[in-house]
């Protein structure tokens, strides 16, 4: 025990004097969290949008409040023929385009359907769904509104039959996308921080040539496996903190579930980065193979396939299977899980069980090989 803490330490000693490593490893994280926390938002509003409104009538202009009262669009432009819309759209000034056409507001008094043409740039197809689904709602809503003012003016006590729906949503009833990204956030610096750092730290040492000095020293491959190891888990310990406290203070994201409990599980998805990590490192001669490898064949693949902000159930059959081998799947479903639905052990144990045996395998198989590698 002795001859790793001494290992510990002379690793918290490199580290301490090398002041880029205490920025990437404590500031760095906090930054990225506030960057991606802020540009990571699938929330639509204020979609920039060009209205032709040829009828010009008390209804259009309504309907058009209506659209604007909403918050979800901005009436950016206001053009008063048909082909002027074009050049807006073509060059991206407004993603949506309303067309009121002539005789609007009279076929309403007449009792009569109305028409309205809705464009959405679907060169942005996410904020062309959700755009149109907005204006899809509001129509509706406003459609409601007309019907129940021309029964109230022709003075008829029947009522159309209509549904009022009572709609809640729970774990994040504002539907913001910032409550849903920030924890898979933690789980994405996590994984680049201390996969990475350890990748590079053993790396580095092979290129300067003091592994092969402590290769030849009485330590025993376990014993350098573990003091190796040891201080990034402290580095992840102290990120985790940090992540949390700009989590709930600065992006209003508390954590719902057992913090302890939230630890003990950041530790488990730790031994999966550090196994990974320590894999990259016998793969790698040079830190910038390291670097190559890690960014390109483990941390890339890890972002887009294990849910972080794709559906993993929209994805093609073939990929669905390939992301069960992936341990940020399952370690987001536990970060959400805790952070917004407050859940516990009993909701999320096939997914703790699953990330456990992952994280013990890839790390004693990591180990296996680098220990070959000292030997």
């Amino acid at each position: 025990m002795k001859t790793i803490l001494h290992i510990i330490r002379k690793e918290l000693l490199q580290f301490r004097r090398d002041p880029k490593m205490f920025s990437i490893s404590f500031i760095a994280p906090i930054f990225q969290l506030l960057v991606l926390g802020y540009a990571a938002n699938l929330d639509v509003t204020d979609l920039p949008t060009v209205v032709c409104d040829l009828d010009r009538s008390a209804a259009s202009r309504e309907l058009l409040r209506t659209f604007t009262n909403s918050g979800y669009f901005e009436l950016a432009w206001d053009v008063t023929r048909m082909e002027d819309v074009d050049p807006y759209i073509e060059t991206g000034k407004a993603s949506i385009a309303i067309l009121v056409p002539r005789g609007f507001g009279d076929r309403l008094i007449a009792g009569r359907p109305a028409e309205l043409q809705v464009i959405a740039d679907g060169s942005d197809a996410n904020s062309a769904t959700i755009g149109l689904g907005y204006a899809s709602a509001l129509t509706a809503v406003y459609s409601r509104n007309v019907i129940l003012r021309r029964l109230e003016r022709l003075g008829r006590d029947a009522q159309p039959a209509r549904i009022d729906p009572e709609v809640r949503v729970w774990y994040n009833p504002e539907l913001k996308s910032r409550n849903f990204m920030v924890p898979g956030i933690l789980g994405l610096l996590l994984l680049v921080m201390t996969m990475m750092l350890t990748s590079l730290a053993i790396v580095k040492e092979k290129e300067v040539g003091t592994m092969e000095q402590l290769v030849v020293t009485p330590i025993r491959p376990y014993q350098l496996i573990i003091g190796k190891l040891a201080p990034f888990t402290l580095i992840g310990l102290v990120d985790i903190v940090l992540i949390l406290l700009v989590a709930a203070f600065w992006f209003n994201v508390p954590v719902r579930g057992s913090v302890p409990l939230l630890f003990g599980l950041c530790v488990v998805f730790l031994m999966t980065t550090l196994g990974l990590g320590l894999l990259v490192s016998t793969l790698s001669r040079t830190q910038q193979q390291a670097m190559i490898t890690s960014a390109f064949f483990v941390m890339l693949p890890m972002n887009f396939l294990s849910g972080f902000i794709f559906p993993i159930e929209n994805m093609p059959e073939l990929i669905q299977y390939i992301t069960y081998l992936l341990p940020p799947r399952y370690f987001f479903v536990i970060l959400r899980g805790l952070f917004l639905k407050g859940v516990g052990l009993e909701q999320l144990w096939d997914e703790v069980v699953i990330l456990s045996l992952m994280g013990v395998a890839i790390l004693t198989l990591s180990a296996l090989r680098f220990r070959k590698k000292l030997g």
